[in-house]
């Protein structure tokens, strides 16, 4: 029997029924599906089945010293062992494997480590190994019909770097969480790639909130014939020279020169991983679910192995067979086109043997595909075309006009010949025609203008443009630098897009900086990265790289040991921030984010036992406190993170706790027995927070302005004194008023959320009488 392993159970499917030119027979081994055909069965993984991890004694993060971690015993533990028994039994039962994953480090050593375990069971087993870059019919056969050895080489390579990252995540990881107190699920993550990468963010968030914006002014003027023209000198740093060349000006513009000539722009390159991500970032997409998606088209034969550093098509691709492809369907002018063309693809910096740059390999139709797999199947297609393109050709003139004694100019571009950008429209430039005038000609001045401006602080770094600097500083690789992203995210280190750090990176990567530099450097990752690439090269063993790793980390051990106190003081001071939401208005103490006897979250008062305000938080989920303030409640509005979920905006806690009273009074009105809502997720946290911190202060707050008036707004729930003063500045002074009103009329006079209003337009109709 022949067993053929694929990386996962939709390419094992595909694969299968590529070789066994009809449907395949579905069977089961130890409750994993394989697909059985002639004599060969093909089993699909689940990615690594197999990890790397300390044996059981080193689980105890209080009772293990983090130093020991460096040289502890690292063994390999099955990850999914149904996938283990089924290798185990068909292992037994073949005479052949083939390795069939992914071609690359990651895949290399997904195949070894299932090579490994069938050949426990079957020492006799021949191997080999087969390479593709798309799962079309084409290159699946081919590459059958070709197999080599599996180069363990490339999987030891793999190997190394998942030992280096465990070891130096594990012990910095533990090291930082146990010195500032954060345990548990809010433990502090540090690892070789993900600190110098957090370092970037938080050094660029310095830069902006140190940057010092320098005044300066732009001085245009408006000719007849529609023509707008600027000083020459562009940017005036000095008001008074402002003033002068204002003085100078006359009632008439000369046209001294026009000078127009072609400017022409190359097609860009064909895409790698690097690239493809920033231009995925360009359109919507986060680095993470534009890989996803993009290794489900992949999988699917839609595009080519999207994990690739290659920007230069091999001659193995017929790059006009394939254009014909698209002749029908979709793209079917465009190919059209492109065909009568010369055809001549671009070429980028970057060319290797493993993989082509991205490419379409096949055809799909837009109802086959959802929406976003459409928008990034649509991306690589048209990138595609565009490699293949003629340049794109303007029309530049450069106009030059004398008001008085001083210079102007005007510049304007005319669109001559697409080229590559009928193909590709994400890449926008606009058209800038400029009159039809003659040198020497004289143009009246209908007026003119300054304009004040200031320089701005550079732009933080979005997702595409990050994974490029990464990939410029050798951080991590083209199949990990998302990753890295993501863990970011779901640390709760950073948020938004582009990416803002929040308190606790601010506390981490300072600490970090002060005491232990070389952790948020470059200079140590890309050392090892160049080490690991050379495993695979046969030029250094992977014992020597993880023993130079362990020395590397030794030595920033010593660093943090002699700084002990300093570190965990530096953290404790730098995450207390993360913590504060707002000012308590019973008291004015700070609210702070606390944990209950069980372990639930709320927010409570730092005057406590003075003041008992509290209010509740759901359950799960990393807290990130934002800087969007509630103007009503003096609150930031919080973000609670779920791996694998979109964040959810809670907004204000307080807010949200009066619109969760709101809708139970509504429910208990219309007689209904109230289910949990989204706004209502706080809810079983209040019980916790009343334990803690006496009686929820947000009740006591409504409770006191009911008793305080009997108008019936006081008595809605989440109305409160200032609410009232509010309402009563808009003429709302009863229950009635507030039926008669317009929710987004009296929004806007009131400045409060047009949502409250319509709920509590809801309580008031459901009151008896009204």
């Amino acid at each position: 029997m022949h067993l053929i392993i694929a990386e996962k159970h939709d390419a094992a499917k595909r694969i299968a029924q590529i070789l066994a030119g009809t449907k395949p027979r579905s069977h089961r081994i130890e409750g994993v599906e394989t697909f059985q055909f002639d004599d060969k069965v093909v089993l699909g993984l689940s990615g690594h089945i197999v990890g790397m991890d300390y044996s059981p004694g080193y689980n105890n993060w209080q009772k293990v010293d983090c130093r020991e971690l460096i040289r502890a015993e690292i063994v390999a533990r099955p990850i999914n062992e149904k996938i283990v028994n089924a290798l185990r039994s068909l292992g037994k039962e073949a005479d052949r494997i083939t390795v069939a994953t992914d071609f690359d480090r990651e895949g290399e050593l997904i195949g070894v480590e299932a090579l490994k375990i069938a050949k426990e069971a079957n020492p006799r087993l021949k191997e080999d190994r087969v390479r593709y870059s798309a799962i079309v019919k084409d290159e699946i056969l081919k590459a059958f019909k070709n197999a080599g050895k599996v180069d363990y080489d490339l999987a030891a390579s793999g190997e190394a770097r998942q030992i280096i990252d465990l070891v130096w995540g594990a012990a910095l990881t533990r090291y930082i969480s146990l010195t500032s107190g954060r345990l548990g699920k809010e433990f502090l993550s540090v690892g070789r790639v993900q600190s110098p990468t957090l370092a970037l963010i938080v050094d660029r968030e310095k830069e902006i909130q140190s940057f010092v914006p320098k005044p300066y002014w732009e001085i245009y003027a408006d000719l007849e014939r529609e023509l707008r023209v600027q000083h020459a000198k562009g940017r005036i740093w000095d008001k008074d020279e402002v003033d002068g060349i204002l003085a100078r000006l006359g009632p008439v513009g000369i046209i001294r020169s026009i000078q127009t000539k072609p400017r022409v722009e190359k097609p860009p390159v064909p895409f790698d991983t690097t690239s493809f991500i920033s231009a995925a970032s360009g359109i919507g997409f986060s680095a993470a679910n534009a890989m996803r998606i993009g290794e489900w088209l992949y999988i699917n034969g839609f595009i080519s192995y999207p994990r690739t550093d290659n920007t230069v098509y091999p001659p193995s691709i017929d790059l006009v067979a394939l254009t014909r492809l698209f002749t029908r369907g979709e793209f079917s002018s465009e190919a059209e086109k492109l065909l009568q063309g010369k055809m001549v693809p671009t070429r980028g910096k970057r060319s290797t043997t493993d993989h082509p740059p991205i490419y379409p390999t096949a055809p799909a139709e837009k109802n086959e595909l959802k929406e976003e797999q459409w928008r990034i199947y649509e991306l690589v297609v048209r990138r595609f075309f565009a490699t293949l393109a003629d340049p794109c050709v303007w029309d530049a003139t450069s106009l030059k006009v004398d008001i008085g004694p001083e210079p102007f100019r005007a510049n304007g571009a005319r669109l001559v010949e697409p080229g590559w950008r009928y193909y590709y429209p994400y890449s926008k430039a606009e058209e800038h025609i400029l009159p039809s005038v003659k040198e020497g000609e004289k143009l009246r001045v209908l007026g003119h203008n300054v304009e004040a401006k200031e320089t701005q602080p550079p732009a933080r770094y979005g997702q595409g443009k990050l994974i490029k600097l990464m990939d410029e500083l050798g951080l991590g690789t083209k199949s990990t630098r998302h990753d890295i992203i993501s863990k970011l995210y779901a640390r709760a280190y950073v948020q938004g897009n582009p990416m803002r750090p929040t308190n606790t990176a601010y506390a981490v990567v300072d600490t970090l900086q002060r005491y232990a530099p070389t952790i948020t450097k470059p200079e140590m990752t890309q050392t090892l990265e160049r080490d690991m690439a050379q495993i695979s090269e046969r030029k250094i063993k992977e014992d020597e790289v993880i023993e130079e790793s362990r020395v590397m980390l030794t030595s920033v051990f010593d660093e943090l040991s002699c700084n002990q106190e300093g570190i965990g003081q530096s953290l404790k001071d730098g995450l207390r921030t993360d913590k504060i939401v707002g000012t308590c208005e019973k008291c004015g103490s700070e609210l702070i984010i606390r944990r209950g006897h069980r372990g639930s979250r709320f927010i409570g008062c730092s005057g406590y036992p003075n003041c008992r305000f509290t209010l509740p938080l759901p359950r799960s989920g990393a807290i990130v406190v934002t800087d969007r303030l509630c103007e009503e409640h003096g609150m930031f509005h919080i973000r609670i993170i779920n791996k694998g979920k979109r964040p959810w905006d809670l907004g204000c806690p307080h807010c949200n706790f009066l619109e969760w009273q709101a809708r139970k009074a509504q429910e208990k009105a219309e007689g209904k027995e109230g289910g949990e809502t989204k706004a209502a997720k706080p809810q079983p946290a209040k019980k916790t927070a009343r334990k803690a911190g006496g009686a929820t202060g947000a009740k006591k707050t409504a409770s006191k302005s009911s008793s305080a008036r009997g108008d019936g707004l006081a008595s809605l729930p989440g109305v409160g004194p200032k609410t009232l003063e509010k309402l009563e500045a808009a003429g709302v002074r009863t229950s009635q008023d507030l039926l008669s009103s317009k929710a987004k009329a009296l929004a806007e006079k009131t400045g409060l959320s047009e949502k409250k209003i319509a709920v509590w337009m809801k309580a008031a109709k459901a009151r008896p009488g009204a």
